[in-house]
């Protein structure tokens, strides 16, 4: 699939249960669908799945497609030559192209998922169906929509805004939208979402809540500079009815015990079942092959950040490891290199392609610090602002921020303290282009140097370019 209009068909995959963590097993005839509840709801778990699964049986979007532009091609992480694709190799360089397969698959599988969400809104909002339930599936179809608009406006700039599936294909020969267009979008469609429920309960855990909408509305406020909006939503997530919170173990972030728990506003589901062929987080194949000399090749891109923690700083001895306790001998065995370990399943290790740790997109660490980002940009350091990042330093066990700082230097500190919570957690890239600092930072890579201010957006795919006419390149591209 190498343009919109194959995305934009009037077919969609469906799930053949409710449970949200499960795959899509099957392709149904739009005009054989959306008859009962239950397909209206099959309908909308099918749309999550554009987040964990990959018809083609490519990288999931978030286990591990997006990786290679939000954090691959950052100063934080990289791709080393055992990643036998040199597409791969090239996001981790900042050599990529227009043609680059990577930057395709991620053009695709949002517009995939963008197409399955306008899909599922147009077809439930005319279902004879009870009020509450029908509002709720379009509410949520629209947050999964903002999520993967909010990537694409941030990731290429302007790009084609569609809102409806197409009756044909021609129909989605479509121009790049303003990106002012799109955030408009993009807050109108989260607003909406702020209506969804508090929580879910059975398998209806892990949907989108009005929590969700609300703190993806503060993260596109402080993307926009909006710092009053960010100040509010975020306020609103934290003195929320949502019990929120941090958990006192960094590590259980990222543990599947403790799955969907009080820091999780949003997270990305996976499965370490063999018998989902695609919902397992594929991250952890390549950050951890096995006990062997193998170099994997997804690595730090240097070790910089890991010799930057404090020594008391617990988040270090979870974002990487050097050496793991083998289970078939008991013995800890030492690599040869610096590990990225936020993703590598401990209970999967003779099987790492079974990783079943969930992303975490939304996370309540990330609303206190854009809070204090946001406090700090429209008022200076505040108190507010210190205590909202130094819970976050508390949790890691490290010393709070000096007092008295001037605003330049408090901003300085939340820059920092964002880079050491969320290493691999797509983050790092968008930090940086939304304050300036992409190219500076990345620069500091050695192995980095072509990095231009061009790479503030990617290249629209060359693909998509060569299949729409109206669909024009980046600048520099």
């Amino acid at each position: 699939m190498k343009k919109i209009g194959l995305f934009l068909l009037v077919t969609i995959a469906f799930l053949s249960c409710k449970k949200l963590n499960e795959d899509p097993k099957s392709i149904i005839v739009q005009g054989q669908f959306y008859q009962s509840e239950n397909d209206a709801i099959s309908a909308v778990t099918s749309v999550y799945s554009s987040l964990n699964t990959d018809p083609g049986g490519d990288f999931p979007m978030y286990g591990r497609q997006l990786y290679f532009m939000a954090d691959a091609a950052t100063d934080d992480e990289t791709e080393g030559n055992a990643a036998s694709n040199a597409d791969v190799r090239a996001m981790g360089s900042i050599t990529y192209i227009a043609n680059n397969n990577r930057i395709l698959g991620n053009w695709t599988q949002h517009y995939r998922g963008i197409n399955w969400a306008n899909v599922a809104i147009d077809n439930i909002s005319p279902m004879q169906l009870d009020t509450t339930i029908k509002n709720r599936l379009v509410r949520e179809s629209k947050f999964i929509r903002a999520l993967l608009y909010f990537n694409l406006v941030r990731l290429f700039g302007d790009v084609p805004l569609v809102l409806h599936q197409a009756a044909t294909i021609s129909q989605t020969t479509v121009e790049r939208t303003p990106a002012e267009d799109v955030y408009k979008q993009i807050i109108a469609d989260l607003t909406d979402a702020e209506n969804l429920p508090v929580s879910y309960s059975g398998n209806d855990i892990g949907r989108a809540t009005s929590g969700a909408a609300k703190t993806l509305l503060a993260k596109v406020y402080l993307t926009r500079k909006d710092w009053k909006n960010a100040i509010a939503k975020s306020l609103e997530v934290i003195s929320g009815p949502y019990g929120y919170g941090l958990f006192n173990n960094y590590a259980d972030v990222f543990n599947k015990s403790t799955k969907n728990g009080k820091e999780h506003i949003f997270s990305v589901q996976f499965l370490s079942n063999s018998g989902a062929s695609n919902s397992r987080d594929r991250i952890m194949t390549d950050v951890f092959s096995g006990f062997s000399t193998k170099i994997p090749p997804d690595l730090p891109a240097d070790s910089n950040l890991y010799r930057s923690f404090l020594s008391t700083d617990t988040r270090k001895a979870v974002t990487y490891f050097t050496s793991l306790v083998n289970p078939t001998t008991g013995l800890s065995y030492t690599f040869k290199y610096i590990g990225l370990r936020k993703f590598v399943d401990t209970t999967q290790l003779l099987t790492p392609i079974e990783s079943g740790i969930n992303f975490p997109v939304l996370r309540y660490a990330d609303v206190l610090l854009m809070y204090a980002e946001a406090l700090n940009e429209d008022q200076g350091p505040t108190t507010a602002a210190y205590a909202a990042i130094n819970q976050v330093r508390e949790r890691a066990k490290v010393p709070d921020i000096t007092p008295g700082l001037s605003q330049s230097a408090f901003r300085d500190a939340v820059y920092q303290e964002r880079r050491f919570e969320f290493v691999q957690e797509g983050q790092r890239w968008f930090d940086l282009v939304r304050t300036g600092r992409l190219v500076t930072a990345v620069k500091t890579v050695k192995a980095k140097f072509a990095v231009s201010d061009k790479d503030n957006l990617f290249p629209i795919p060359q693909a998509e370019i060569d299949i729409n006419p109206k669909v024009t390149q980046n600048p520099g591209w």
